[in-house]
């Protein structure tokens, strides 16, 4: 499945379901559980805290955040932003390498010299 990062197209759970058929040939409605299983299970370790690491992807990860003093933009006025959990993708750096097209003819990464 070919995205042109363009058009501005989203990838929704009916596309990866579709894909997930097309390509491994189960029927529709185990392609669409086979879905809804990886990502329930990703977003229960996300809730437990716990980081997703998919090798050559990237890690989902969460953060904790402490309270602090925000500002309001339009009247200026300080308000508390309270303590919270944030989720965070982390690409790996193959899928760096990926968008900016710049992977091996083997698939691996290239190492970039700074």
């Amino acid at each position: 499945m070919e995205i042109n990062a363009m058009t501005g197209k989203t990838v929704t759970r009916a596309d990866l379901c579709e894909a997930v058929y097309q390509k491994v040939g189960l029927s529709r409605t185990e392609s669409a559980d086979l879905v809804e299983l990886v990502l329930d299970e990703i977003s229960d370790c996300i809730v437990r805290g716990e980081a997703v690491k998919l090798s050559s992807f990237g890690s989902f990860l969460v953060r904790s955040k402490g309270e602090r003093i925000g500002r309001n933009p339009k009247t200026g006025e300080e308000v508390p932003i309270s303590p919270r959990r944030v989720m965070v993708f982390k690409p790996s750096n193959v899928l760096k390498h990926r968008i900016n097209g710049t992977l091996l003819p083997n698939g691996s990464a290239e190492e970039l010299e700074d």
